[in-house]
């Protein structure tokens, strides 16, 4: 098959099983370019230039289903992490309703599944790190009741519970906190996301979670090694738990030769006033001229497929999907380098002769499937449990 004929395969199977992407930082793209002004980022428009999603690339990528990441970053602690994440969820519910004929908000399986049914994409909320509970289960509960979905335990600085993959170890992985927070996620039905947390964390979070687990966003560590992938013996552990791991975009996590060139290029972000993540169009123009006297590894869907093989051949068929990052990078590869890209690693993996129905379950069947069997184990564990009323220093001392 010529190479148009096999992205033209793609696109058709994307159309029965699209993609039900597990991280997007859409949100925190449109605090930080506009404060939530949506006039002046109209996704119905082409934001070419400006972010990685609007809804026209959004259909051409075949994406039906997004986990959007209600994020705040690690600087802000405390009531004001919470505010923010509270902001953020609002500005996803303002998005579903500013474009009810493109996005239906979502909180079960079969509200995917009805979306899909319907043409919409199935818009699902998750909170990318753990300080955004602020050390509180009942504030973790009035999230999942605003429809929080997902939460990842840490970002890149760890919790008084839990320990970061990018943070000096503190907590040696859980402790018994922690370990409470994940079990009061399982009785609620909220999914248990280790994206980002240290190895030791996903390892205990596994032995204390009854139900399955997800990477959002995250790809091999075997492939290339760089603290925010996933270790063999952790995906190894998937089938076991029922778990899906998303394999993620990023560049400075998928080609081993980017994982310097992306310490360089953040170091002169920082040097420069900027954060390490600041995506804004003066950290962008930093960045070229960095990157135009420092070109940047390159990296494609064959780089991504590398992970997804090797994710293949640990955790089996059923314990993979995608996780783009979009709109919470400025490192892609050339031909994934917004969320129209999609097709092209489908493509890709048709060339190294995954079957239509091995790609359905990479796209959009594993990550449904996950939701609903965190579902059915919190509809058992309310049964007997009641909500956790435990606290970090009667756990921790």
């Amino acid at each position: 098959m010529s190479e148009s004929d096999v992205v033209a395969q793609a696109r058709e199977l994307l159309e029965v099983t699209p993609v039900l992407d597990g991280h997007n930082d859409l949100p925190w793209a449109l605090r930080e370019q506009v404060r939530y002004d949506l006039d002046q980022r109209d996704i119905a428009t082409d934001q070419t230039g400006r972010l990685h999603t609007d809804l026209a690339r959004l259909d051409a990528g075949g994406v039906g289903g997004q986990f959007w990441s209600v994020y705040v970053p690690t600087s802000l602690q405390g009531d004001d992490a919470v505010s923010a994440t509270l902001e953020q969820i609002d500005c996803v519910k303002a998005l579903a309703a500013r474009y009810p004929d493109r996005l239906r908000l979502v909180t079960t399986a079969d509200e995917v599944e009805a979306a899909r049914a319907e043409g919409k994409i199935a818009s699902l909320m998750g909170a990318e790190g753990g300080h955004s509970i602020n050390c509180s289960l009942a504030t973790l509960r009035a999230f999942y009741d605003l429809g929080v979905r997902y939460l990842t335990l840490t970002h890149n600085d760890n919790t008084p519970w839990a320990d970061s993959a990018t943070d000096e170890p503190a907590a040696g992985g859980l402790t018994r906190f922690g370990v409470e927070v994940v079990r009061e996620m399982n009785r609620m039905g909220m999914l248990v996301d280790l994206s980002h947390v240290a190895a030791d964390t996903m390892r205990d979070a596994l032995r204390a979670s009854r139900a399955p687990v997800v990477f959002s966003h995250s790809s091999s560590r075997a492939v290339c090694s760089h603290p925010r992938n996933i270790p063999d013996d952790v995906l190894a552990q998937l089938p076991g738990n029922g778990g899906v791991a998303m394999a993620t975009f990023v560049t400075k996590f998928v080609l081993q030769e980017s994982v310097e060139w992306a310490a360089a290029a953040q170091r002169e972000l920082v040097a420069h006033g900027f954060s390490d993540l600041d995506s804004s169009a003066e950290a962008k123009e930093v960045l070229a001229k960095f990157e135009e006297a420092h070109p940047q590894p390159v990296a494609t869907a064959k780089t991504v497929a590398d992970h997804l093989d090797h994710m293949r051949e640990v955790a089996g068929i059923d314990h993979i999907g995608v996780g783009g990052d979009y709109d919470g990078t400025i490192f892609l590869p050339q031909d994934l380098d917004d969320v129209s890209g999609y097709p092209n690693l489908i493509a890709e993996l048709l060339r190294r002769g995954w079957s239509e129905a091995d790609l359905g379950k990479l796209t959009w069947h594993n990550a449904v499937r996950v939701l609903r069997d965190a579902e059915s184990v919190a509809a058992e564990l309310q049964r007997t449990e009641s909500p956790s009323i435990a606290t970090l220093a009667q756990l921790d001392g």
